[in-house]
């Protein structure tokens, strides 16, 4: 099949070969199995097949196992030795080993070309999810996104979201009035959560340059599609940032790319691993937003392909686009076990020749119940498939290896150094410099004044006592005098009216809050 992506097949019990066609690649996908049973190499292998089609790929490796993407596999490695008869037994005749073009990612930089964004491109939905915020906390965040871009702050990075939050904590009797209470309980809370997210690495993802779209859907001279491969096995110490990270992306391709209906083949691929780690204890705004992306970005041309567990890790909602499925065996040991088996098994288009839940139970490592989209989009009679053979290496690259192919990379001078423009944080540091000049220099002002005023008032006095009697010139003099105490009492008076004087009144705080 021309136009399809090659799954597997299989001999006496099994299925004819089983092809994943490219129009309808983008209807989105499963990859379900527990763990051993092969969901690692069902994910190269559809990478592989989308690649060689011209179709990027993004995908996260969570074991540090995708690596071997970029290298040809070798009938001398061990892991490869059944590969061939594997390949001869569900009639893969064009079967060879190859290495694929691929871009190593890294949202600490250290496996892979940096992926920044910025706090305003993740906004305050994505961030409260990540900072696990109830919703008093998420709506003064809102407020400070709101405040940041009619005050002309941009937010780049942590520390202008960091100090967004201590301005809006001082100001918090004024921005009250328009906006809703402001506790600074609240706002405490806030920059704690954000220590800890510093402190797991996430002040580098956040900042410029931002990661462009489009370095993510390149083909290669050949004409294969790129693999962009994250490294995700540290990243997954922080499961919150990981899920978040990889529903911004998502959220970014559905808001950013143009409408294309149903194209001979998806634009891009995005597989989704841990997909469960997005719906743990997740928001029904979170979902429903889960919910929308996926359905209307097909139309964006962008394929999704979930990969967990148990398909009843992923709502039913979203559960019921994914049109192309790969289920791997499910365990059955507990009453929950065998209900969401049972559960599985009917979702799909039964087969007569087999029990579907005898067969989900039974697969081995390797072979898998699949069900694919036909003509017409109609999901196909579920089948018991071998899995095909992967042509790159299985397992890992050695550091060596990864890092020739990082340093080849064209991106590399693209992303590798950080940038750091003026933003929020640089403009209330000035701000408040400007600010605390200005009072500085209207209390010496007024010093200066009140110095004046005693020079001339100890100046009358000693001349009074010089004289010692009462005549008609002292009295002129003082008339005089007097005339000059209130023309300087004017000019204190004019003083403190103007804009020093209203500094002085206003203070340093609340000197800050002006317009752009």
């Amino acid at each position: 099949m021309e136009n399809g992506v090659f799954v597997g097949g299989g001999g006496d019990g099994y299925s004819e070969k089983q092809w994943l066609r490219l129009d309808y690649a983008n209807r989105h996908g499963l990859i379900a199995g527990a763990t051993g049973t092969g969901k690692t190499v069902t994910l190269q292998i559809l990478a592989e097949g989308f690649s060689a089609q011209g179709v990027p790929v993004f995908l996260s490796d969570v074991k540090g196992d995708l690596s071997g993407l970029a290298k040809p596999g070798s009938a001398d490695f061990k892991l490869h030795h059944p590969f061939t008869k594997r390949a001869e037994t569900i009639g893969f005749d064009s079967y060879r080993y190859d290495g694929f073009p691929v871009t190593f990612w890294d949202l600490f930089g250290d496996k892979g070309h940096p992926i920044r964004t910025t706090v305003a491109e993740m906004g305050p939905l994505l961030i409260s999810r990540l900072l696990e915020l109830t919703e008093a906390q998420e709506g003064i965040l809102n407020i400070a996104f709101r405040v940041a871009d009619e005050e002309g702050l941009p937010l780049l990075d942590l520390k202008d979201l960091q100090s967004m939050l201590v301005w809006l904590g001082e100001n918090r009797q004024t921005v009250s009035l328009r906006y809703g209470n402001i506790s600074v309980q609240s706002v405490g809370a806030i920059q704690r959560r954000l220590l800890v997210l510093e402190n797991q690495g996430a002040a580098d993802f956040f900042g410029e340059p931002a990661l462009e779209l489009r370095d993510l859907m390149r083909t290669g001279p050949d004409g294969r599609g790129q693999i962009n491969i994250l490294a995700a096995d540290i990243l997954m110490r922080a499961p919150r940032l990981y899920a978040t990270f990889l529903l911004w992306l998502l959220s970014e391709l559905f808001e950013d790319l143009p409408e294309i209906g149903d194209p001979d083949k998806p634009r891009l691929v995005f597989f989704f691993d841990e997909a469960h780690l997005l719906f743990d204890d997740a928001p029904k705004a979170l979902v429903d937003k889960v919910e929308q992306v996926a359905r209307l970005i097909r139309s964006k041309g962008v394929g999704v392909y979930f990969i967990t567990q148990n398909p009843d890790d992923i709502p039913e909602d979203i559960l019921g686009q994914l049109g192309n499925r790969v289920q791997h065996a499910l365990r059955a040991f507990t009453a929950r076990d065998r209900k969401a088996l049972r559960m599985a098994a009917e979702t799909y288009r039964e087969n007569p020749d087999f029990d579907t839940e005898e067969a989900i139970r039974e697969v081995g490592v390797g072979e898998a119940v699949t069900s694919m989209l036909e003509r017409k989009g109609v999901p196909g009679v579920v089948q018991r498939t071998l899995i095909r053979p992967p042509s790159s290496q299985l397992g890992p690259i050695s550091a060596a290896e990864r890092g020739g192919v990082i340093g080849a990379s064209p991106l590399g001078a693209k992303y590798a150094t950080a940038l750091d423009r003026t933003s929020a944080f640089e403009i209330l540091a000035q701000r408040t410099k400007d600010a605390a000049d200005a009072a500085q220099q209207a209390e010496a002002k007024e010093a200066e004044l009140d110095t004046a005023l005693r020079e001339y008032s100890s100046g009358r006095r000693y001349s009074g006592t010089r004289v010692g009697r009462s005549t008609s010139k002292p009295q002129r003099r003082a008339k005089r005098g007097d005339s000059f105490g209130e023309a300087m009492a004017k000019v204190v008076v004019k003083e403190l009216k103007g804009t020093t004087g209203r500094r002085i009144v206003r203070g340093i705080l609340g000197g800050l809050f002006k317009g752009r």
